[in-house]
């Protein structure tokens, strides 16, 4: 074990932030403050999440204040064992035949929402819910640990800001907000679940993720994009998100004075999301890189074009989201 990397941050109130590293003590303290509603970081293949327990109203509230997030905005339940869905949702063929192949895995699944005692709160009180079954190593210890219920689970970090890859982000910004945080390294994804729709003969691609849309083509003849119109019914469709608080330039061959430059490929800047052109490398740096060219002196990060192809939709959508107009 790493003494530094248990209760290793202080914040500016000088209140201790509780960090420990995964392992056993970890998720028995982590069962501890969920069950007494508390809120605990947990890492994931893809971001760390804020988890709270799912049929905790008081907790899922203490989750959107602390964020900051949208009221309208839901909330993914996140599900320890994937047979675990068929109490939350309406299991479709179609629904079924994804979660035999991406379960567990960076898949989020919006279906049609069953009368369960999770908190309608986090939903949206939409006749959906978003389920997924995430792909860690504190699944199996909590199901032990007798944990029997979802967690509610967005990242762990301010609403519409960088999502966190690592403990030190969740830190950064919460502090001893967070009752506790699981450090569990760099998460290996990068980016956040892939979010379908799924209907009886057909699905909708709401957020691309760490699953890129091609993987989908031996499961789904019929892959749509969503309406403009589409209800709001997944996290990640927020116009502007995934932000840093500098602007964000997109498709830069070069910087100017007072940007940071984040390459990719034979583009380089500062950092290079992935010198070999790789966009699942670009993923996992992705938000790790732009926090760190996210200095006071920047007053944009100017960022080279990045393919569209494979996990680079994902990195593109996430990108777009952040150039966006803040205003609103």
């Amino acid at each position: 074990m790493e003494p530094e990397r248990r209760f290793a941050y202080a914040s500016a109130m000088n209140k201790t932030v509780h960090i420990l590293p995964e392992g056993q003590e970890a998720y028995a303290r982590a069962l501890e403050i969920l069950r007494g509603g508390g809120l605990v970081a947990l890492p994931t293949e893809t971001v760390y999440g804020l988890a709270a327990d799912a049929s905790n109203d008081a907790a899922v509230a203490k989750v959107y204040a602390l964020k900051g997030r949208p009221a309208r905005n839901p909330l993914i339940a996140h599900v320890l064992s994937p047979d675990w869905a068929q109490d939350l949702a309406r299991i479709t063929p179609l629904a079924q035949r994804l979660i035999d192949a991406f379960w567990p895995g960076p898949l989020t699944l919006v279906l049609p929402r069953k009368e369960s005692g999770l908190s309608k709160t986090a939903g949206g009180w939409l006749a959906t819910i978003a389920v997924r079954c995430p792909d860690t190593c504190w699944s199996r210890p909590f199901i032990e640990g007798g944990w029997t219920t979802s967690l509610f689970m967005p990242s762990a970090n301010l609403s519409g800001r960088i999502s966190p890859t690592r403990a030190a982000h969740v830190a950064a910004d919460f502090g001893a907000r967070v009752d506790l945080i699981i450090d569990g390294g760099p998460c290996r994804g990068g980016v956040e679940s892939t979010v379908l729709e799924v209907h009886e003969d057909y699905a909708v691609l709401l957020r691309p993720g760490t699953i890129a849309a091609e993987d989908f083509a031996p499961f789904i003849s019929d892959l749509r994009l969503p309406p403009k119109s589409q209800v709001l019914s997944a996290p990640g469709m927020l116009a502007s998100h995934y932000a840093p608080r500098a602007g964000v330039r997109l498709n830069a061959e070069t910087s100017g004075e007072g940007e940071a430059h984040l390459g990719f490929g034979a583009v380089d800047g500062e950092l290079n999301l992935s010198r070999e052109g790789d966009t699942v490398e670009a993923a996992r740096n992705l938000y790790e890189y732009l926090r760190r060219l996210d200095r006071a002196e920047v007053s944009v990060i100017a960022i080279a074009p990045i393919p569209r192809t494979g996990l680079g939709q994902a990195v593109n959508d996430r990108l777009r989201r952040a150039a966006a107009d803040r205003s609103g």
